[in-house]
């Protein structure tokens, strides 16, 4: 099923705390777009709209699959994940006195992932075989790179056609951020996801990124419509490589 996101002058914040201008972006079915940006800037806030945990002040989300266009602004959370929209979240939210299987578990709530749980629960096992092995651990027992494991499985789990990922290297040694990456480049390329993926860490995004926007202070300040263009351009040079 193919899947795009699109977000059009999407403004949002928290109170009378503005955070999100206009900003403009969008998804192509089975691409890999990174959301760049040092922390403050907005990431977050607009993973957060596109997931409905935030409702935007003004402007437009919608996800078009098939040809169908969904108005995804004003909808739960719950009914964007039903959607077909899972979201891998800053700091994992695990629940950390569950097991593994528990928690992958909890990620099929939906019911169309719900008829197929058992098969994706033997994918993430086979996706991530440390998984397998530790499947009656305690989440909370187990290691940064371990348990972002578990929340991208858990994410997966909900048979996404869209997977948003916020800030998947936050915590984790610099091995085991490039070996996330490549863990999430091989996820959508088997499933043929479309993903967006809101980092900081521009060297290891840029590996699976099909092109990019940079957002600084709530706006979209440049889009890359290739991962040439985000190497090339000064303002990445000059925020992410020490030019």
């Amino acid at each position: 099923m193919a899947s795009r996101i699109v977000a059009e002058n999407l403004s949002a914040g928290y109170g009378a705390v503005q955070v999100l201008h206009e900003v403009s972006l969008r998804v192509e079915s089975g691409e890999t777009v990174v959301l760049l940006g040092t922390n403050g800037n907005g990431k977050s806030t607009l993973i957060k709209c596109l997931t409905g945990i935030i409702q935007p002040t003004s402007g437009s989300i919608y996800l078009e699959r098939d040809g169908e266009r969904i108005n995804l602004a004003g909808r739960s959370p719950q009914e964007i994940v039903n959607l077909g929209v899972a979201l891998v979240p800053e700091g994992r939210r695990l629940f950390p006195k569950l097991t593994v299987t528990e928690n992958l578990e909890l990620g099929a709530f939906r019911p169309a992932a719900r008829e197929r749980l058992k098969d994706n629960l033997a994918f993430c096992f086979e996706a991530f075989p440390r998984l397998a092995e530790r499947r009656h651990q305690m989440a909370g027992s187990m290691s940064g790179g371990e348990q972002q494991m578990v929340a991208v499985a858990r994410a997966m789990m909900s048979d996404p056609q869209v997977l948003l990922i916020d800030e998947p290297s936050v915590g984790l040694a610099p091995i085991l951020v490039s070996r996330m990456i490549e863990k999430i480049k091989e996820l959508h390329d088997h499933r043929a996801l479309t993903v967006l993926m809101a980092e900081q860490n521009f060297n290891q995004a840029i590996k699976i990124a099909d092109r990019g926007y940079i957002i600084v202070h709530g706006e979209i300040a440049f889009e890359g419509e290739s991962a040439d263009a985000l190497k090339n351009n000064e303002m990445v040079k000059q925020l992410y490589l020490g030019a």
